[in-house]
């Protein structure tokens, strides 16, 4: 299969399990719903009945919002003008490039996160390597089945990553971007530079996330208890189907891009009030149930190809149909050996 098919093929998979998308959806929404509480309580706090709170009403009041992130600590500070609309993709994209640290309450929730999507996933890619409705039961069974194992591969892709953005950012962005631009005048030549140090680095991240992608994949698919033996057989695929795993994840890629781009376009700037406001919400929260399935394309399309290349057909199929035996049957087995004849 080639990775366009594969693409389409997920496509296939994930619009076939729609409960799957809404699960995810709401899980992420459960999971943000105390902190979107304890904001709310923050924002009445400080507005109180004031003349503020009535102009907050009716629209952005930019003087009371500069004078809250003035006094703002904890969950408080993510409460900035980049998080309407738009800006808050770029905000994220900047934060993830200049490997910026999170708030401490957002780091805990992104861990809660990060803990229910590795239990969740187990099930997920099951679902989707099988093809076919594998019910609640079936779908948490397989879930309980390969939590510990995407646990231990997880601790493994934690320091991966720790290392990149501990070590491999700093390099690229102090220590080789200090060296390349000390002599440089023009900033426009200190800004290309950049840009490829922030190629070379998304490069870098491309090809662990591949890795590590498989490796889940494999884990499942092939029932396999190791993280490490995982991980290698995660590595051995990418290796040898290089250029099919490549392009489907520039094809999945793509279909973020052209997300992100739809969403810029549709977005608006500062929402108002009445039903501009609430547009605005649902715009947005229209956008995430989008990256949403685009993250489980990136799943289903990454086993397709997985299966079409190892062929692991027998794991996708549907249990065998027996048609029942009439209820003449049922008496000549039961009967005894002198019966029958």
């Amino acid at each position: 299969m080639a990775a366009t098919s594969a693409f389409r093929d997920g496509i296939r998979r994930v619009n076939g399990a729609p409960a799957v998308l809404l699960g995810m959806f709401a899980v992420t929404l459960l999971v943000a719903l105390p902190l979107s509480f304890a904001l709310r309580g923050m924002l009445a706090a400080h507005l109180g009945p004031s003349l503020a709170a009535g102009t907050a009403l009716s629209g952005t009041n930019y003087a009371w919002w500069q004078e809250f992130s003035a006094q703002a600590s904890g969950l408080a500070t993510t409460f900035v003008p980049s998080i309407i609309g738009f800006g808050a993709v770029l905000d994220n994209l900047s934060a993830l490039l200049d490997n910026l640290p999170l708030a401490t309450t957002i780091a805990g929730a992104t861990a809660a996160w990060l803990v229910i999507w590795s239990f969740l996933s187990g099930g997920v890619l099951d679902r989707y390597a099988r093809q076919r409705a594998t019910r609640a039961h079936g779908f948490f069974a397989a879930c309980g089945v390969h939590f510990w194992r995407f646990v231990r591969l997880g601790v493994i892709a934690w320091l991966a990553y720790a290392f990149l953005f501990g070590y491999v950012h700093r390099w690229i962005f102090t220590g080789a971007f200090g060296w390349l631009t000390r002599d440089v005048t023009v900033e426009r030549t200190a800004f290309l530079i950049r840009l490829g140090g922030y190629a070379l680095f998304g490069v870098l991240l491309v090809l662990c996330t591949i890795v590590f992608d498989y490796a889940r994949v494999r884990t499942v698919v092939e029932d396999r208890r190791s993280a490490i033996g995982a991980l290698a057989a995660g590595m051995r695929f990418a290796w040898r189907n290089a250029g099919a795993a490549l392009t489907l994840y520039a094809l999945n890629a793509a279909a973020f891009l052209v997300l992100v781009l739809l969403y810029a376009l549709a977005s608006p700037g500062t929402p108002g009030a009445g039903w501009a406001m609430w547009l605005a919400l649902g715009l947005g929260e229209v956008y995430i149930l989008a990256r949403h399935y685009l993250k489980l394309l990136f799943y289903a399309s990454e086993t397709s190809l997985f299966q079409s290349r190892l062929a692991h057909a027998a794991y996708t199929a549907a249990p065998a149909v027996e048609w029942p035996d009439s209820p003449a049957a049922e008496s000549i087995a039961s009967a005894g050996p002198a019966a029958r004849f």
